[in-house]
């Protein structure tokens, strides 16, 4: 029998699918909402979380995915922008 070697897919469009924490700043209709990153603001979809202005989400691809509390929302933020600055460094 032969052994198959398997290696490690390198290709760049491989990677990790990230939801990103969010502020809820206003809900517009057609189930718009527009959200605060911190240093970006952007509509997204609100069709699948059911979420009040000044609330926290999670962000995946343009859609809300789930409400977060306050807490989580801004702890979850602050750990992002560590891993960013350590990024750079």
């Amino acid at each position: 029998m032969t052994s198959k070697k398997y290696q490690l897919d390198t290709r760049e469009d491989c990677g990790m699918c990230v939801a990103v924490p969010a502020e809820v700043l206003e809900i517009k209709d057609g189930n718009l909402g527009l959200v605060d990153y911190g240093d970006l603001k952007q509509e997204v979809r609100l069709d699948l979380v059911d979420v009040k202005v000044g609330e926290f989400v999670l962000v995946h691809v343009g859609f809300a995915i789930q409400r977060l509390s306050r807490e989580e929302g801004l702890e979850t933020r602050e750990i992002f922008k560590q891993v960013y600055a350590a990024l750079e460094e």
